[in-house]
């Protein structure tokens, strides 16, 4: 059995969560997100947590079993504290700037590049080499981070490019002489 999927979802007070057909709907003070729920699964909601329950043992409920607990998990903390990613642009002459809504991007090329956040997606340019991604969905704060990562990616000779903060990138030695 599946041992994240028994776990019970704490749910924190100004959290509710309704079920209509296929999929459940998270609200919280920073907004409302949906899950979808396998046919397989069945959600018990109870006064302060949400306990999840496999209706047979065939191996696709089994696989469901513990990811849909891990969505719905994933709402409620989106909803209540929200999720976050941060980038730091390395090299000499990288930069980033906010211009209105439209994330600004020079990174070497002859042309910047201008990046518009979807919806439900907040940007913030710290010291023009740092940015911070927020936003309630965690795919989604995931993609564009991903998003704005793949525009340069680190090399790894000097380590130039756009890398999420706390990564290690494999150094490669260059030439040697002759």
């Amino acid at each position: 059995m599946s041992r994240i999927g028994k776990k019970p979802v704490a749910l924190p007070s100004g959290v509710k969560v309704t079920i209509h057909g296929a999929e459940a709907v998270v609200e919280g003070a920073k907004g409302k997100l949906s899950c979808p729920i396998p046919q397989g699964i069945s959600l018990e909601v109870a006064a302060d947590s949400i306990n999840l329950t496999r209706v047979n043992d065939e191996a696709q409920n089994r696989a469901f079993h513990g990811l849909t607990r891990a969505l719905i998990n994933n709402a409620v903390v989106g909803v209540t504290t929200g999720w976050k990613k941060e980038l730091d642009i390395v090299g000499v002459g990288y930069k980033a700037a906010m211009e209105g809504e439209t994330l600004r991007l020079d990174l070497g090329y002859s042309h910047p590049i201008n990046y518009v956040a979807p919806q439900g997606i907040a940007i913030a340019v710290e010291k023009n080499t740092h940015l911070v991604v927020t936003g309630i969905d965690r795919q989604l704060v995931g993609q564009v981070a991903a998003d704005i990562r793949k525009y340069r990616k680190p090399e790894p000779y000097k380590g130039k490019g756009v890398q999420y903060t706390g990564e290690v990138i494999r150094r490669k030695a260059g030439k040697t002489g002759k």
